[in-house]
């Protein structure tokens, strides 16, 4: 499936979702509000991680959006996922690459990482915590808009913003270099998911 690295790059996770992770994601699929859907499940059991996985991915089809499994190679193949996420603790992107040929991203936190992952191959690099972020357990240093933007400076590849994103801080984060706005909290805890990834989301005309 084609993938345009611009606009809202949604990610649903479980552990921060209002509503459950399909009502979440079916309000973003019906505004058309994303340009990249990616599970993120830290604490589900594999089996209920899969069955989430595939009827996510059925949905992003049935809305033409690219379907992404963050950190597991193995459910991103099962699920036949349309690209993957890697942390820096995860696999080599070398070796996802002998068994998924799909669009790799790495999560990156600083300059050396980031260039490491464009080295490697990577097909888009997350960059942050831009702001301070409260999904993460023990986040990495705050990185800044200077820092962002210093980061598009330093390598070809599409950036997704990522730690603190929020709508009122979308233009900043565009302007600083950011292809792609990820957001967890802000949207899947939000009342209506949608309305806030819309605002994420830029219009078609800005997004080709």
């Amino acid at each position: 499936m084609p993938v345009s690295w611009r606009g809202f790059y949604a990610i649903v996770d479980p552990a921060f979702c209002r509503r459950s992770p399909l009502e979440t994601a079916d309000a973003i699929l019906a505004g058309r509000c994303c340009a990249v859907l990616q599970l993120r499940d830290k604490r589900g059991d594999d089996r209920e991680t899969l069955a989430l996985a595939r009827a996510l991915k059925s949905r992003a089809a049935a809305a033409s959006v690219p379907f992404v499994m963050n950190d597991r190679l193995d459910l991103a193949l099962l699920a036949e996922a349309d690209g993957l996420h890697l942390g820096q603790d995860d696999l080599p992107i070398a070796e996802a690459r002998r068994l998924f040929d799909g669009p790799i991203g790495v999560s990156t936190h600083d300059l050396d990482q980031l260039r490491a992952a464009a080295e490697a191959g990577a097909d888009l690099a997350g960059f942050g915590p831009v702001f301070a972020t409260s999904t993460k357990e023990n986040p990495d240093p705050v990185v800044g808009l200077e820092g962002l933007r210093a980061a598009a400076a330093s390598v070809d590849l599409p950036l997704v913003a990522i730690g603190g994103v929020t709508p009122e801080r979308a233009a900043d984060l565009r302007d600083a270099g950011a292809a792609l706005l990820a957001a967890i909290s802000a949207v899947c805890g939000a009342a209506d998911p949608a309305a806030v990834a819309a605002r994420l989301h830029p219009p078609l005309s800005e997004a080709s």
